[in-house]
């Protein structure tokens, strides 16, 4: 646990002061709410389920400012390859993650809203029904029947239903549509839907348009309301709220309390961020996609993987970037990510495709199909990924698996150049190494000096093996592969790190489209 927080400091301390953002949000939003003198009338009829309601919609309204930051892909690569220090790098790399505890934390509030105004519209709905007039009954009746909308319970006779005044009204209409819409992106976001079913969760998780559009016209509806400013000065509950049977009479002392609603404040917190990742997101790659990119060459391997290489003006990578890649013809909407398996001194660069979903196989059929033109392509990036950082370390260990294996073809294929291009003392070194090592048979498969060990690795031996061999490095662990092998390479991580900073370090990283 001790070399965990040390490697994830930076991390750490982003979720515990996010997390205690929404501590301070909530009490402090409910506390204004259970103790303004403004709002006692209102809290005469709802309770403390007024304040729960409204505490909740202060974080919703703080976590969805929150949840599209992490997915401006283009703002994190420039934050990666400007000023960013490894540890910040590496929190950047966790992007995902804090994307989808957001996303927790909004299904969490949105639960804790939803419940507490249905005790609201029922306290609302109940208090036309007692037998006996008490001052929830008297302020329910208030104003209905006159201009100026100073009334304060939304229901505004026992004819009127809850379910009317949700289907009706501004705030109960958007409220229902924002919980379908965030259903729904939930629910398609699960680990088999989005491995199995991409186009159902990618079109399914632009919903979020509808659910900023309804957040900001929630409010519109003024369900929610505290008394006027100008009547607190007439009429302030303190010394009036125990004589309301005296309302009627005109009393000049305590007159008619009137309320006005709130209005909306969503748009405050969510729209410089909406907007950024519009921008983004929208502009940026409509722009990007109109340059065009020419296709070079076309390889089919073997397991049905697609290889891709191709040219674009201007176009600029470094090792373990990936694209987003559109075919018009195939899709006009839909953008899919893939790492980049060329290496930034080649002349090109490359994706392989495998075969995984509707959009990936439609795309290697036409290219399958020899007497069809080549389709148009559109590319939006590179953008940084963790495996970026490969050359910033000591040590590195690569670790792919399945179609996993792409980001590292681009860091071997970099490696290489870079020792064609090296000085004499290392090609002599090299040649050196050669000349010790002709007489060794090669792998029989591979033809490499390196000898190919079949059968799952013994990571325990590798970690042990390393840590023995360099005792005082820094040594990223990259990898590009499936969850279980991510915790077991995270484990051994932490275990063979040395507490002192001195000694062998374990850093690991991981790819995360």
């Amino acid at each position: 646990m001790g070399n965990w927080v040390v490697n994830h400091w930076l991390a750490v301390l982003c979720l515990v002061a996010w997390l205690g953002l929404n501590v301070f949000l909530f009490v402090h939003t409910f506390l204004k709410y259970e103790k303004d003198d403004k709002y006692y009338y209102t809290r005469e009829i709802l309770g403390v389920t007024l304040a729960v309601a409204r505490a909740s919609a202060f974080c919703l309204n703080f976590n969805s400012m929150l949840i599209l930051i992490p997915v401006c892909r283009n703002l994190l690569s420039f934050l990666r390859g400007s000023f960013c220090s490894r540890t910040l790098r590496k929190s950047l790399d966790h992007n995902l993650t804090f994307h989808k505890l957001v996303a927790y934390m909004i299904c969490i509030f949105t639960a804790i809203h939803i419940i507490a105004h249905l005790f609201n519209f029922e306290r609302y709905s109940r208090s036309h029904h007692v037998t006996t007039i008490t001052l929830a009954s008297v302020l329910s009746s208030l104003h209905h029947d006159k201009e100026g909308g100073f009334w304060l319970n939304p229901i505004a006779s026992p004819d009127m239903t809850v379910l009317y005044v949700t289907f009706t009204t501004i705030a109960g209409l958007s409220g229902v549509i924002i919980t379908i819409a965030l259903i729904l992106m939930v629910t398609s976001s699960m680990e088999f839907i989005r491995r199995h079913y991409f186009e159902l969760f990618w079109y399914t998780h632009h919903l979020f348009i509808i659910y900023m559009v309804c957040l900001w016209i929630h409010g519109l509806g003024g369900i929610v309301r505290s008394q006027t400013e100008k009547s607190m000065n007439e009429s302030h509950p303190h010394k009036c709220a125990q004589s309301f049977e005296k309302w009627d009479d005109h009393d000049p002392d305590c007159k008619e309390p009137q309320f006005e609603g709130h209005p909306p404040e969503s748009w405050k917190w969510t729209l410089a961020p909406f907007a950024l990742y519009i921008f983004e997101r929208f502009l940026l790659r409509f722009y990007r996609s109109q340059q065009k990119v020419v296709i070079t060459k076309v390889v089919m391997h073997p397991s049905k993987v697609l290889e891709l290489q191709m040219k674009k003006r201007g176009f600029s990578m470094e090792v373990g970037q990936y694209i987003f890649v559109n075919c018009p013809s195939i899709s006009f909407l839909e953008w899919h990510p893939f790492t980049l398996t060329s290496a930034p001194e080649e002349d090109f660069f490359s994706i392989h495709i495998r075969a995984a979903g509707d959009w990936t196989e439609n795309l290697i059929r036409v290219f399958e199909q020899q007497n069809s033109l080549i389709p148009r392509i559109e590319v939006d990036g590179p953008f940084g990924t963790a495996s970026e950082d490969v050359f910033q370390y000591e040590v590195a260990v690569l670790v792919g698996a399945g179609i996993g294996v792409t980001p590292f073809a681009s860091i071997l294929k970099s490696i290489w150049f870079k020792l064609q291009h090296s000085d004499h003392k290392l090609k002599t070194q090299k040649a050196g190494h050669v000349a010790l090592n002709f007489d060794k048979a090669t792998d029989i498969l591979t033809g490499l000096k390196q000898k190919t060990f079949f059968g799952r690795p013994m990571w325990d031996n590798e970690f042990s093996t390393i840590a023995t061999t360099h005792p005082k490095s820094v040594v990223g662990v990259f990898l590009c592969g499936p969850l279980t092998l991510a915790k077991s390479l995270r484990k051994c991580c932490h275990q063979y790190s040395s507490l002192d900073p001195r000694k062998v370090q374990f850093y690991f990283n991981q790819e995360n489209f």
